[in-house]
């Protein structure tokens, strides 16, 4: 058709030309022709979930129960982003009151009456991690019950949440067991009576699903897509990738089960050679032709054989490549992970400093942006301002909500320099104190308190004089020479 265009108008035959060429795709990556068809295309974030995050979610489970990096890895993310804790301090009315409140409070804060504060932090984030999604629910108390302040947290799998439960009730949607009003504003969540997957009486039969208010329920999870309400597990790239590395692994464990063992096929007259019976007398020919077991060879012993029987050595050969192959696995499902090789399998092997401390750098970036702008919007604020309300109803303090957290503090790679760098830029002006000791995870008030009482302790054993004079030498042995510190009485 072109060229027969072409023939009759070149001008038109030129356009046409020109217009095709516009059709041509400018991306490789949207070629048709390599035969990719990715999975429900332009699906929403929540049709996804509906579709698949079950059968993720148990999948990440099995992987965490039965994997042994796979669970050393889990426990060394909760370990690095959480650690002993992210810890609220209050500023601005009531902050003494509340962070004391604070203080007594934590080790009553959940409802289950197993963990403290911190304990339920962790337990949060790895269910988290590991389900996808988990659900913080507020449970207030009686000033009668005792507690320092009359609230308690409750931790729920996420099964607790019906997500079969989607249709429209009241001019408001629900999807995937969430409630939204008409602006997409989440109103609260639809939960059973009991988990699902509970096989003991304990918390009575699982029946319909009731509707518990948004503002009794913390949602954590991450919002990777806009739109998205429901979290998938952290394993979710992975768990194809680790599922074939461990039939691959038992493989090979069955392969080298059978190099160990030496086993001989004889030709012949094999009648002299059957297993002996238990309690002397001729050997059992019926049983060896019915099995074809002839015996076993003596360690160390030289064995006479029948004339005319030829006997051939079957010794499997050892495959090359394995423990390469396994490595390289290992880094790729690290990299989905999101730790460290060496996090989630303790082979330091092939680390040496400087790969060490490049590594650490940017994890501890990625971890940092996890706890600023996920745990502490989505886990930390929310339950601090609960806590707050509830000190405020009991009439034990005023609320605030203007919290600040210190993270678990970093363990240096390279501590003498690290601690050098950071006086100069508290020398420089570049930082203050405070932020050095929140980044090491400390509480500066507590720390300048403690440093103001030992200073004076040792003051008056008259030791303060001493510890000066030996900070003094120190400092003249590295090179550095200060001026005599003074302390004003």
């Amino acid at each position: 058709m072109d060229i027969a265009v072409g023939f009759f108008s070149p001008e038109a035959g030129l356009r046409r030309f020109y217009k095709r060429a516009m059709l041509t795709r400018a991306y490789e990556g949207a070629s048709k022709r390599d035969g990719w068809r990715p999975k429900r295309p332009g699906a929403s974030a929540n049709t996804d979930h509906a579709a698949d995050a079950a059968t993720l979610r148990a999948r990440s489970r099995s992987l965490v129960q039965n994997v042994p990096y796979v669970a050393q890895g889990m426990r060394s993310l909760v370990a690095n982003v959480i650690g002993t804790g992210i810890t609220p301090r209050w500023k601005g009315v009531d902050e003494k009151k509340l962070n004391e409140l604070w203080r007594q409070w934590g080790p009553y804060a959940d409802a289950d009456g197993r963990l403290d504060i911190y304990g339920l932090q962790a337990a949060a984030y790895r269910a988290a991690q590991q389900d996808g999604e988990v659900l913080v629910r507020k449970r207030m108390r009686r000033v009668s019950d005792g507690f320092p302040v009359p609230i308690q947290f409750q931790l729920l799998e996420i099964d607790w949440l019906d997500s079969s439960k989607n249709e429209t009730r009241n001019g408001r949607s629900i999807v995937n067991g969430i409630e939204y009003d008409v602006l997409g504003r989440v109103m609260g969540y639809w939960l059973f009576d009991a988990h699902p997957g509970e096989t003991t009486p304990l918390r009575g039969i699982r029946g319909a699903s009731s509707f518990v208010g948004a503002e009794n329920i913390i949602h954590l999870f991450k919002p990777e897509r806009p739109g998205q309400g429901r979290g998938f597990p952290r394993l979710s790239p992975v768990i194809a990738w680790i599922r074939d590395l461990r039939l691959y692994q038992d493989a090979e464990q069955q392969r080298k089960n059978l190099e160990t063992r030496l086993s001989v096929l004889a030709t012949g007259d094999v009648s002299e050679m059957a297993n002996p019976p238990e309690a002397g007398g001729a050997p059992d020919q019926a049983e060896a032709r019915r099995t074809g077991e002839l015996g076993s060879l003596a360690s160390g012993g030289i064995t006479q054989i029948p004339q005319g029987l030829n006997l051939t050595v079957v010794k499997p050969e050892a495959a090359p490549g394995y423990v390469d192959y396994v490595v390289h696995m290992l880094h790729l499902i690290a990299a989905g992970f999101g730790v460290t090789y060496e996090m989630m399998t303790g082979d330091v092997s092939e680390v040496n400093f400087s790969s060490a401390r490049i590594r650490m750098i940017d994890i501890r970036r990625e971890y940092e942006m996890e706890q600023w702008t996920e745990l502490v919007p989505m886990l930390c604020n929310p339950i601090c301002r609960a806590f707050a309300d509830a000190a405020e109803l009991a009439g034990l303090a005023r609320a605030n909500y203007d919290v600040d957290h210190a993270m678990p503090k970093w363990d240096y790679v390279n501590p003498a320099q690290d601690v050098r760098a950071d006086l100069d830029e508290i020398a420089g002006g570049l930082s203050s104190i405070s932020e050095k000791l929140r980044r090491r995870g400390y509480k500066p008030d507590e720390v300048f308190a403690e440093l103001a009482e030992d200073i004076e302790k040792l003051r008056k054993l008259g030791l303060l004089d001493v510890l000066l004079a030996l900070q003094n030498s120190r400092s003249v042995a590295d090179g550095n020479a200060p001026k005599p510190a003074k302390f004003e009485a």
